[in-house]
């Protein structure tokens, strides 16, 4: 596999675990303790990160709501 290939791989992978995080945290309530993190930055983007997952979740969760495929119980 190339380097393109790993990478794009990796992302892939970085994003669904983004929106499984996203799912825990609409489903319990659980989220992480971002006041625990000292550094600013990394502070800043484990807060995009999980955003970008929330993202992912509800354009999903729009998108097979309209599916003929799915219903809601």
């Amino acid at each position: 596999m190339t380097i393109i290939g790993k990478t794009i791989h990796l992302t892939i992978d970085a994003i669904l675990i983004s929106t499984c995080l996203a799912g825990i945290k609409r489903n319990t309530g659980l989220t992480p303790k971002f006041n625990q993190i000292s550094d600013n930055t990394v502070k800043e983007y484990s807060i995009k990160y999980l955003n970008l997952g929330e993202s992912v979740y509800d354009y999903t969760v729009a998108t097979l709501g309209s599916s003929s495929h799915f219903q809601r119980k």
